[in-house]
Order: structure tokens, then C-alpha cells, then sequence
């Protein structure tokens, strides 16, 4: 059984390097409150691209309870022992014991196999492992403690199959040791990202390859215990609540922040897990989420967990009960759509969009809020950007009813006029693949009188100058729609197009000849003697303020 749980371990960690799509929404079921969790995610399978992010902040104190140590060191080179606790006091003979044994490492008695003991002592080995599982080692020498780590290693293995089993309801007491084993192996500082040790400024984390976390090999297994032990039916969460709290769910939190997208993976399921368990905890990690939402938006701009969080939120939105709560509403226009202004938004835009369209799935009232804050934030310089919010753009227009789109279509076709001339092809053509859809066009239709006029002189412009041959074609296309839907509008807007085209001729023939005049009387009429004067004496002034300058 060990065996076979090791080798599913090392599979995901392969796996890792081949990205799925996480479908975060898929099982949502409203709850109560409106602030329901949907059906939990899947076991971490895959992994997002990596952001850039600085040093989390410091962490809490450790859970209640838990009176655990602060993070050990990642450096130190010898093995480093969890304070004396309540675990492995006492007589018990098989309690585990650390000894140096000449070397700079420690040597762990073996403890016996869950299977050779009865079911009535299960639960006091149960604890002595946990015991023994909170010395951590310095990963970063594989050489060094290579028996005690592999001792480790099979033991948490062991714990993730004993609380797999589900052999019986977990005491309070050992909710207070397990707590103690997840805080000593899981909450650390993180490293400063590689970038950051070389004051590399312009770095881009769609290039660079993330640091990878040495000690993977006994947190994926940490990570995995913690995971099986949320789900086990053996966990009552009012109990286990004391220990997951507050304080713990914020110290997880902080560990978004990793380079190594196999944690952040891990994080991600373990977390919507606790939030589908743990409903006393639901409004408190929505507003931390917030916090750090707020922080890299206003702040920092620079945080690696950042698409996790969003594909959590994703389920969870997708669970909220209608009508929404005036906080939901709050969260969209504070923290989701100004997560549209940081540069590096390509990272996270697909699980951003997500969101952003289950709220107008859900309240079609809100569509105009969205697109008037898409409008806010839309780049100017940044074409791939720009693409990028087109297409979120068609998603949120699919879900807008008549009366919103009427709200808002005015400064919409402004802003895609701009981008139908754009000198970019793939934002002229994204743009013009907005009447691919036919709920667009359906509302386009039902309100030409005002959108035609909006874009009509981008339209000519394209079919006339454009360089890119595909959008010339897709341009063709559009005009001829909007021919064959109002036949006496178009020639109306042609005919005032022209007007404005021979206004600006003309505009630009008389600027061109009010040059030629004041050029021509220039050159023919000499220089007078006072304006020879004067700029000599002008000349001579900034003579001498040249002077006193090198003299101070």
C-alpha cells in the first residue's frame, strides 16, 4: 500500500510539467448565505505558469493549540528537533528517541508498522510517528542525512495510509499533534526569487524558469497528509476548527506565494477543501483573499499564487446564492477588475475572466459595471494586452442583455473603432471577429442607429489603407453586414463620411496655406534694426549667464 501511494506522489510530481485545464466552476452548488463552496476540486494534477513575487509578509502565530516552533532554518545543516511537547513523554518504551551517532546527523529509532500492532494501540503509534515526522532537514545538500530523510520519508507515508484508511474518529489530542507535524514542516520563510538575488529589473516570468523547492520530496507527502486529512469523514470539523484556524488558514495563505507551482497546487485544492469543510471560516478567507488581492494590485504588483487564488474564487463564486450580497458586489469592483491594471495580468487573465463572467452570469444587471471597468483599464501601448481583454470582452458581451448593452455601447464602440484602426493585426482582427457572434451582432442590429455611425469611418479607413490582407478581408465582411442590415443608414453614414473627409480636406489646405504665406513674408521682408537689437542684447545676456554659471 505504501508502495503504491509512493509511486502516485512521484506520478503527480511528473505530471506537474504538463498543464490541464482546471475547471474550477464546474460543480458549484449554491449554499446558504451566499457564500457557498462548490463541489471540491480535483487532486493537484497540474500546474500554472509561475509569476515573479517578493518575500511573503511575517507570518502569524502558529495555530491554537499548536505551540509550535517558528519556521525552522532551510540552511541548517544538521537536523532540527520540534520543541519538547506532550508528544513522546511519558514511559512508552516505543516512544521514538534522537540520538547523534558520530556524524552530523541524527539517527531515528525504527518505530513498528501500523499493521503489526492491534487496532486499540494504532492511535498512541499514530502519535509517536507524527512525533518523530517534526525534525526537519536541510534539502538543499542531498548528500547529507540521506537514512534519516528516507526514515521520514516512509514514515509520512505510513500517515497519509493510516488517515486514508479512516481506522477511527480522531481524539483532540491528536488534532493538537497533527497540527503540530503540518506547522513545523509546511510554514517557512520563502525564498527571494532568483531575479531578485541578481537585481534583474526587466524580468519576465512567462521565460524564466521557477525555483523549484528542494525539500519537495517530504512536502509533497506533508502536503498530501494534510489534503487526505480535511476530506477523511474521521475529522470532525467542529473540533478540528480549533486547529484550522484562523491563524493557520493565513500562514497557508502566505505559502501562495511560492515559485515551485507543485506547492501552489497543493495550496490551491487543500484550500478550497477547508473552505467547502469549514463554513465558519468561509467569510474570513474570502476577505484575506481580498487583502492580497489589494496588496499586489496597489502595491507590489508581484505575487506568484495570484491564478490559484483566482481558479479558487472561481468555484466559489459559481456556488454563490442569489439574489448577490452587496460584499460580492463590492469584491468585483474593488479587487476583480482592477486586477485588469498590473502588467503582468496575462498570467492569471483566463481564471480573472472566469470570474469576472460568472458574475454577469449570475446578475446581468452588473454587465455594465464590467465593461465600463474593462474600458477603465484598457491599455494603450500593450497590443497583446489589448488582445486580451477583446476576448474577454466578447465572453462578457455574451451574457449582456438589451437594456445593459444600451447603458454602455457608446463608449464600447468608441474604444473598438480605435482598436478596428489599430496598426497591430492581431488586435484590427480580434476586434473584427466580435461579429462572429451572433448574440453580439443580435444586439448590434437591434441598436445601429447608434453603433454604426461609431465605427463606420474605422470600417473605411481599414478597407482603404489597411496593410494586413486579413483584415482587409474581415473588414469587407463587417461593412457588408451592416449593408445588408440597413441599407439607407449606410448611405447616409457614406454620405456624411465624405462630407467630413472633404471638411478635413479642405481644413488642411487652408493650414497648408496659411504656412505658405507666413514663410513667403519671412523670407521677403528683412530683419528690422530694433529686432536686431534686441536679439543681440539677448545674445549678450545669455553670454554672460553662461559665464557667472562656470565662474560658480
Amino acid at each position: 500500500m505504501i508502495n503504491k501511494l509512493s509511486k502516485r506522489l512521484s506520478i503527480r510530481t511528473k505530471q506537474a510539467a504538463k498543464p490541464e485545464p482546471h475547471e474550477p466552476g464546474s460543480a458549484g452548488a449554491p449554499t446558504s448565505g451566499g457564500g457557498g463552496a462548490a463541489a471540491p476540486t480535483p487532486a493537484p494534477a497540474a500546474a500554472a505558469t509561475p509569476a515573479t513575487g517578493p518575500n511573503p509578509r511575517g507570518v502569524t502565530a502558529p495555530a491554537t493549540g499548536a505551540r509550535a516552533p517558528p519556521a525552522p532554518s532551510r540552511t541548517s545543516n544538521v537536523a532540527t528537533p520540534a520543541p519538547a511537547g506532550r508528544v513522546g513523554q511519558g514511559k512508552d518504551k516505543m516512544s521514538p528517541t534522537l540520538t547523534l551517532n558520530n556524524g552530523p546527523g541524527p539517527f531515528f529509532e525504527p518505530l513498528p508498522a501500523f499493521r503489526d500492532l492491534p487496532s486499540a494501540d494504532r492511535q498512541n503509534l499514530f502519535i509517536k510517528k507524527l512525533n518523530l515526522c517534526c525534525y526537519t532537514f536541510d534539502f538543499t545538500d542531498p548528500t547529507k542525512n540521506v537514512k534519516e530523510k528516507e526514515t521520514k520519508r516512509q514514515t509520512l507515508l505510513e500517515l497519509v495510509e493510516y488517515v486514508t484508511s479512516g481506522t477511527g474518529k480522531f481524539t483532540e489530542a491528536v488534532f493538537e499533534d497533527i497540527t503540530k507535524m503540518l506547522v513545523t514542516n509546511l510554514f517557512r520563510t520563502l525564498p527571494p526569487s532568483s531575479h531578485e538575488n541578481t537585481g534583474t529589473e526587466n524580468f519576465d516570468p512567462e521565460e524564466e524558469e521557477p525555483t523549484m523547492e528542494p525539500a519537495w520530496p517530504h512536502l509533497q507527502i506533508v502536503y498530501e497528509f494534510l489534503l487526505r486529512y480535511i476530506v477523511s469523514s474521521e475529522t470532525d470539523a467542529k473540533l478540528a476548527k480549533r486547529y484550522i484556524d484562523h491563524s493557520f488558514v493565513l500562514r497557508l495563505l502566505d505559502l501562495f506565494d511560492s515559485e515551485d507551482p507543485r506547492e501552489r497546487e497543493y495550496l490551491k485544492t487543500i484550500l478550497h477543501r477547508i473552505y467547502g469543510k469549514f463554513m465558519v471560516h468561509r467569510p474570513f478567507i474570502r476577505k484575506a483573499i481580498n487583502n492580497i488581492f489589494y496588496r499586489f494590485i496597489f502595491e507590489t504588483e508581484k505575487h506568484n499564487g495570484i491564478a490559484e487564488l483566482l481558479e479558487i474564487l472561481g468555484s466559489i463564486i459559481n456556488g454563490f446564492a442569489l439574489p448577490l450580497k452587496e460584499e460580492h458586489k463590492l469584491f468585483l469592483v474593488r479587487a476583480l477588475i482592477p486586477l485588469h491594471k498590473p502588467k503582468c495580468v496575462s498570467m492569471y487573465h483566463q481564471q480573472l475572466s472566469y470570474c469576472i463572467t460568472q458574475f454577469v452570469e449570475k446578475d446581468f444587471k452588473l454587465a455594465d459595471t464590467v465593461i465600463r471597468g474593462l474600458l477603465k483599464y484598457w491599455p494603450v501601448t500593450n497590443s497583446q494586452k489589448e488582445v486580451l481583454f477583446l476576448g474577454e470582452l466578447e465572453e462578457v458581451l455574451e451574457a449582456t442583455q438589451a437594456a445593459e448593452f444600451q447603458r454602455c455601447m457608446v463608449p464600447l464602440f468608441r474604444q473598438i473603432g480605435r482598436c478596428l484602426n489599430s496598426a497591430h493585426f492581431q488586435v484590427a482582427e480580434r476586434a473584427l471577429f466580435l461579429w462572429n457572434n451572433d448574440h453580439i451582432v443580435s444586439l448590434v442590429a437591434q441598436n445601429r442607429q447608434v453603433v454604426l455611425p461609431l465605427i463606420f469611418s474605422a470600417l473605411e479607413r481599414n478597407t482603404r489603407s489597411h496593410w494586413n490582407q486579413a483584415v482587409h478581408g474581415l473588414t469587407l465582411n463587417v461593412r457588408k453586414m451592416f449593408l445588408e442590415m440597413d441599407q439607407d443608414l449606410f448611405q447616409e453614414c457614406q454620405r456624411k463620411f465624405q462630407e467630413d473627409e472633404a471638411k478635413a480636406k479642405d481644413l488642411e489646405e487652408k493650414r497648408e496655406s496659411t504656412w505658405t504665406r507666413l514663410e513667403a513674408a519671412a523670407t521677403s521682408r528683412p530683419l528690422s534694426s530694433e529686432a536686431m537689437l534686441g536679439s543681440q542684447g539677448l545674445n549678450n545676456n545669455l553670454a554672460y549667464g553662461n559665464r557667472a554659471m562656470v565662474g560658480s
